[in-house]
């Protein structure tokens, strides 16, 4: 068996070596991008925007840190919720031109918009994508925001670590409207109940108050009627 396989290994890292190298900047199809991204496999992270290929710098500490945070809190959320599944940096095809790799996600495993693939990947759109952003807040608020509002994500958050900010967005008549803390500091989901977010708590870097505020938030009338529909 071991000898009949080698030769096909052999012959899939002969043709990975004839593939042009994914670089910052190509302008490529999304199956090309698939193809010389999945012959590199050092490489972590790549993401296909508007058809141009992003590769981002080495994550920094302040990135790790809020990342750590962000999946704390969607892993939480999605404990309490049954049906809703919180994925970390999953790639995502979103469309011809766009293959991303957010940060964070929620997706309704059954009754959303979204799949998982033949291959694994995932496609279509999810309920909330977070995006950290540290040096590339350009690329998330701009060119990223555009297109996963074109695609129909109902909510986006940019937590924005260098300006200590941020900005949640929900989808309203096919425009990103930023949605503002109540009274208390939180922000609660409008797709998905009970998702309760205590903005200055986490841009302190206070889990505990955001637990707590997503406790409230999880044992609310609204998050028992949306366990009911999920």
């Amino acid at each position: 068996m071991a000898m009949t396989q080698a030769p096909v290994r052999m012959v899939a890292q002969s043709q990975a070596m004839r593939l042009p190298l994914l670089e910052n900047g190509d302008r490529l199809t999304r199956a090309e991008f698939e193809r010389r991204y999945n012959a590199m496999s050092h490489i972590k992270k790549a993401e296909l925007v508007e058809g141009v290929v992003y590769m981002p710098s080495p994550v920094s500490s302040i990135h790790a840190k809020a990342h750590a945070f962000v999946i704390g809190w969607l892993i939480a959320y999605s404990a309490a919720t049954p049906g809703i599944v919180v994925m970390d940096n999953a790639t995502v095809r979103l469309d011809t031109d766009n293959e991303v790799q957010p940060d964070a996600l929620l997706r309704l495993e059954r009754s959303g918009r979204s799949r998982v693939g033949v291959d694994g990947y995932i496609e279509g759109v999810q309920e909330l994508i977070v995006e950290i952003a540290t040096t590339s807040a350009a690329l998330d608020l701009h060119a990223k925001k555009n297109i996963y509002r074109r695609n129909g994500v109902p909510e986006y958050i940019v937590w924005q670590t260098h300006e200590v900010r941020v900005d949640w967005f929900e989808l309203r008549d096919e425009e990103y409207v930023a949605l503002t803390p109540d009274d208390s500091g939180v922000i609660p989901s409008r797709v998905l109940p009970g998702l309760w977010l205590a903005v200055n708590a986490l841009l302190q870097g206070d889990m505990a108050a955001v637990l707590s505020e997503l406790h409230t938030g999880i044992t609310s009338a609204e998050h028992d009627a949306f366990l009911l529909q999920t």
